[in-house]
């Protein structure tokens, strides 16, 4: 720094400064969102940066490369700007010692290896692959540098989650902390009124993660492990089938129908790959009642096609992330309250599957990587179809109220 520069930390809370600035090589931190731990951190690790000298480096590590550049956007605004450089395709910033502050991706383990690191941040840690967390720390190995290992809780099943419950229990060297929305708020991090909407929003499990830093069992499934078990019918309804839902295949996927019968279980499943001429004929042989139809993008000419041929049984469902968000939630209550019925195999997999990520525009709803949705989606949108029916429903589950895992109203869905 130059002689005459006085450098005084940026205001943080008691419990930011507590989980972050801490005196162990390793701080954990498991945090709600938009809780300060970010902001916290890239404080930390500017002062490490300070501390250094020319050639030495400091790295910040998220889940992929456009998330790190968030951080790095930020951290160049809140930098006097005399006080730096910056290299845009790099994605560095440069200070007025030598030091580099440098900010990666977690997506591609093998090219974090090799490096001599001073102080590393992991971001968003239950989200990034744990290969790239041992490249991380084996960078650390020559300097003996400290590590912040920060981000929302996502399941139990990831290191993330480990690492945080040893040092829990007091490992050597090793500090963890919680910071709640609660303690936010209470900070003036976050008013209060927005949690209690996340609250009123979200499904409860994805709440408890996300705001209360509270695991979830079935590791961000949204409609339970034990629920989904326990909805396993021996096989297919040999009843007719009252209500169709057709997911179409996209450059890579499948083409999907699941058909109910009139008490919710699966009565017909079809799994295909072929041209679009040959799915419009195939999916008019099959459809005999009302069916609700995936018409995003290439989806909207074959429902033309279908309306074309039978006007009034299709209908269209065009998915956005707020109304895939919506049609999971009515599938998640659909589960848990047992109104649908399916049998072991393609489906019930891709259910267990099933994952919420959040992201910076809310809760997206996917299958993890490399594996698909096609038959979640298309029993979702046969439950939806089945439900605007009206169909009879299952003995006992009359009753309206919150589910306990959703947190969603039956009344407002169905």
């Amino acid at each position: 720094m130059p002689s005459l520069a006085v450098y005084e930390r940026p205001w943080v809370y008691p419990k930011q400064e507590a989980a972050i600035f801490c005196e162990e090589r390793y701080g954990i931190v498991e945090a709600s969102t938009k809780s300060g731990k970010t902001a916290g951190c890239m404080i930390w690790l500017t002062e490490q940066a300070m501390r250094g000298r020319s050639g030495r480096n400091y790295w910040w590590v998220a889940p992929i490369l456009a998330q790190a550049e968030i951080v790095f956007q930020r951290l160049k605004r809140a930098l006097p700007r005399e006080l730096y450089t910056k290299n845009d395709s790099k994605l560095t910033v440069t200070l007025a010692n030598g030091a580099v502050i440098w900010f990666k991706g977690a997506d591609h383990p093998d090219s974090l290896y090799g490096e001599d690191v001073y102080a590393a941040v992991i971001d968003e840690a239950s989200r990034c692959k744990e290969d790239a967390f041992h490249a991380v720390r084996s960078t650390l190995t020559a300097t003996g540098g400290p590590i912040r290992i920060i981000g929302n809780v996502k399941g139990r099943r990831n290191w993330a989650y480990q690492l945080a419950r040893k040092a829990e229990a007091g490992m050597p060297d090793m500090h963890y902390a919680k910071i709640r929305a609660a303690d936010a708020v209470e900070a003036g991090i976050i008013p209060a009124d927005e949690v209690e909407d996340a609250r009123r929003v979200m499904p409860a499990a994805v709440f408890r993660e996300l705001y209360e830093a509270q695991p979830s069992d079935d590791e961000g499934n949204p409609f339970g492990l034990s629920a989904i078990r326990a909805c396993l019918a021996k096989g297919l309804s040999t009843d007719p089938v009252v209500a169709w839902g057709w997911d179409l295949a996209k450059s890579h996927d499948w083409t999907v129908g699941v058909g109910l019968d009139a008490e919710g279980y699966v009565a017909r499943f079809e799994r295909f790959q072929q041209p679009w001429e040959e799915t419009t004929r195939n999916i008019l042989a099959r459809t005999t009642t009302d069916a609700l139809i995936d018409s995003t993008g290439v989806g909207d000419p074959v429902l033309e096609r279908l309306q074309r041929a039978e006007p009034n049984r299709f209908e269209g469902f065009k998915f956005t992330s707020q109304s895939k968000q919506q049609l999971m939630e009515g599938l998640a209550v659909a589960i848990q309250y047992r109104q649908v019925r399916f049998p072991d195999g393609d489906l019930a997999n891709e259910l267990e599957a099933f994952e919420y990520v959040y992201s910076r525009t809310g809760v997206r709803y996917a299958a993890p990587d490399g594996l698909f949705d096609d038959a979640v989606c298309a029993l979702a949108l046969a439950v939806r179809q089945l439900t605007h029916r009206g169909p009879v429903m299952p003995a006992g589950l009359m009753d309206v109220g919150a589910d306990s895992h959703t947190g969603i109203s039956r009344e407002r869905l169905l």
